[in-house]
């Protein structure tokens, strides 16, 4: 593989003339952090990484980061509901300024016997033709007994291999797991199956048969059939290998007025409870809020029960490009005789004039992941998310987000997002959270303006009695910040002080334009998001950002 080059906002070798607007600021920050030139490029001994339980000091460690923009959900002509050529897809993340690319084809037996290999070979090539952007190479494992999961090893010799031997031994649709009746996704066969399959992922990583693997969970409420106990035993099989979940789904542009129908809803939530759901969810958990999963936009709810735990579980953002919006190209032709699974890939799409159903936006157009660096490469980007060093927004509505909690006598700059800090009862601490704003308008051609900060505290009680709890019933918004009209960099500076039980913070965001009371309340919730009207959810006029937890350990609790 071509050795990796700095993207052009980091290389001190391009000139600022030549940057965009975005490559501008992005160069700012960089400069901010620290991180300019070499010192991103190489690492630094003076900002250690940050290790995944947050460092062994006490105060915990304060690297300095810069954020890779990024997306781990796409697809192209190698899955089979698919539409795009590689290169249309990896072309557009470029354009829309992604530095990291993960393609994660359906499983299928025409991608295990053909497609895998030949989308490698493109991988291979683009790798080496653009240096400057870092392409994984994945898939979107049907999980047993649940939905999806994004599944992507770092480059190596067995990265294809990897993925072809889990895809044809793990694989939910290739072992036929979705064909035993209308509750086989219950079944307690499928489940010990999922665990086995992550338990060989994590075997893969440790006998360095591939340098890193990651697995995220897909859409998890989109059917119900992720199960609160399924994604409990999903991440205690592999913890440093099923890292999280989406945090919002892709397909935003589904309820676009007057697109797709009168019922569409953002992400395509638009199912309802079946005989494979999980029955203790709501039928609202079916919908998104803010074209946000109910599972992460429900304070209180999933997301935060897991939380309450004490580990870390990341959420992330992505597009899962299939057929993007307004879009003119349609799927070409088979030729007689040729079907996916003998070919493993669909014919290139054809171009025409007229608009063709979609609900996708393209890789970095509308949902962003920003990981959390202190060095430019693939590892590090895995190593990021393995950290939670993880903020999304939608609608490019930030340009930066830097987060750091410190204890009030500390000198350092204290632990940030996904990271642990170790304080006494009674410690008076300070969370610091730095706002860039949007320097420039969207691809939408809005500036977006960012109205608030909201400041989410859960306590930490350690492992639940019931696997299946969704509830987290002491996490609650507690502080919301007022920043309308601000622009530019700025920091808010928030106190917080330490009780007598251990407790994580996480914050969340937006333009301001839709609220309305949190799902379990006003007392837990008052102005959180909540969902739109059925075929009218403009994704551009209801933006947030979410980050990652940081946890604090109270010593003695």
């Amino acid at each position: 593989m071509t050795e990796q080059q700095l993207p052009a906002w980091a290389d001190p070798a391009v000139s600022p003339a030549a940057l965009d607007p975005q490559g501008v600021s992005r160069r700012g920050l960089l400069r901010g952090a620290g991180l300019f030139g070499a010192a991103f490029a190489l690492g630094s001994a003076a900002t250690p990484a940050l290790a995944a339980d947050g460092g062994g000091r006490p105060g915990g460690e304060d690297p300095r980061l810069a954020y890779l923009v990024g997306d781990h959900h796409i697809h192209t002509v190698y899955s089979h509901d698919a539409k795009y050529t590689f290169s249309q897809l990896a072309a557009a993340g470029a354009k829309y300024g992604l530095d990291w690319m993960v393609f994660t084809e359906h499983s299928n037996v025409g991608h295990a016997d053909f497609g895998a290999a030949l989308e490698h070979r493109e991988i291979l090539r683009a790798r080496a033709e653009n240096p400057r952007q870092l392409i994984f190479q994945g898939l979107e494992w049907y999980i047993p007994a649940a939905e999806h999961c994004t599944v992507f090893a770092a480059p190596g010799p067995h990265e294809v291999d990897l993925l072809t031997r889990f895809e044809r031994a793990y694989d939910g649709k290739l072992l036929a797991y979705d064909k035993g009746g209308p509750a086989d996704a219950d079944t307690a066969r499928n489940e010990a199956h999922a665990v086995k399959a992550l338990k060989w992922l994590a075997e893969q990583h440790r006998s360095g048969y591939v340098d890193d693997v990651l697995v995220l969970a897909n859409h998890p409420m989109r059917l119900g059939i992720d199960s609160p106990h399924e994604m409990r035993a999903w991440r205690d099989a592999a913890p440093g290998i099923m890292i999280g979940m989406e945090g919002a789904p892709g397909a935003q542009g589904a309820a676009i007025p007057g697109l797709r129908g009168a019922n569409s809803i953002r992400g395509e939530y638009e199912n309802k409870p079946s005989a494979q759901s999980w029955p203790g969810y709501p039928a609202d958990a079916y919908l998104t809020y803010g074209g946000f999963d109910w599972a992460t936009a429900t304070v209180g709810g999933l997301w935060d029960s897991m939380l309450a735990e004490g580990r870390l579980f990341s959420i992330t953002t992505n597009s899962d490009a299939h057929r993007i919006v307004f879009d003119t190209w349609k799927n070409g032709d088979w030729q007689p005789g040729q079907t996916f699974d003998t070919t493993g890939k669909l014919p290139d799409p054809v171009n025409t004039d007229t608009p063709q159903p979609g609900s996708d936006f393209w890789p970095g157009q509308f949902s962003r992941t920003h990981v959390g660096v202190t060095r430019y490469g693939y590892r590090a980007v895995m190593a990021g998310l393995r950290a939670g060093r993880v903020w999304l927004d939608h609608g490019h509505l930030l340009d930066g987000l830097d987060v750091r909690l410190k204890r009030e006598r500390d000198r350092g700059r204290g632990v940030t997002l996904g990271g642990r800090l170790r304080v006494r009862k009674g410690e008076k601490l300070t969370l610091n959270v730095t706002v860039t704003t949007a320097s420039r308008p969207n691809p939408q051609g809005i500036l977006p303006e960012l109205a608030h900060v909201d400041v989410i505290r859960g306590a930490v009680r350690g492992p639940v009695a019931d696997r299946d709890t969704w509830r987290a019933p002491d996490t609650q918004v507690v502080q919301s910040k007022d920043v309308s009209g601000r622009t530019g960099t700025y920091t808010l500076r928030i106190p917080l002080t330490a009780g007598e039980e251990s407790f994580y913070v996480r914050l969340r965001g937006s333009d301001g334009n839709r609220h309305g009371t949190g799902y379990l309340g006003a007392s837990v919730d008052p102005h959180g998001p909540i969902p739109h009207p059925p075929g009218d959810g403009d994704p551009w006029a209801d933006t947030w950002f979410y980050s990652n937890p940081v946890f604090v350990d109270v010593e003695g609790s």
